[in-house]
């Protein structure tokens, strides 16, 4: 069972938290799931990204209470899975808590473990093209999530 799952990405301003509030609400009838986001080099305390924002906004999804979080090695015992963005975020992951072998993942492992670019500072595009990967990304987590 997964029901503490966490999301990583660099800043947890951009990409984790796009992650975490499209999962919340395509797994609210689930309230026993607890999903947060964190980051590897967090931009603590600070807000997501106004782009990442507007976009999830679009789908009726309100993140505005999102604030960055540095992961700790106490998140990641706790998790039940560890979803995140790219190989070197699981590497550093790795790194700090060995023991998360076979729990951490690519958020896009279902789709060839298919990586999520960073959009962090560039164009309203960027930020479309990851969360369309989140978004089927999310959709091939279900069917293991949602039970």
């Amino acid at each position: 069972m997964f029901n503490n799952i966490l999301i990583i990405c660099v800043g947890n301003i951009c990409r984790s938290p796009m992650a975490e509030y499209l999962l919340k609400t395509k797994l609210a009838h689930r309230s026993e799931k607890s999903i947060e986001s964190a980051g590897i080099g967090a931009l603590v305390g600070k807000p997501a990204d106004e782009t990442a924002l507007m976009i999830l906004s679009e789908q009726g999804i309100d993140a505005t209470s999102h604030r960055a979080r540095q992961v700790t090695t106490e998140m990641l015992a706790n998790a039940d899975l560890i979803l995140a963005m790219e190989e070197k975020h699981l590497k550093r992951l790795h790194e700090l808590a060995p023991q998360i072998r076979g729990r951490a993942f690519l958020l896009g492992k279902w789709q060839d473990d298919q990586s999520v670019p960073d959009p962090h500072r560039q164009q309203r595009l960027a930020f479309e093209y990851a969360f369309k990967l989140i978004d089927e990304a999310t959709n091939s987590w279900l069917k293991y999530l949602d039970k």
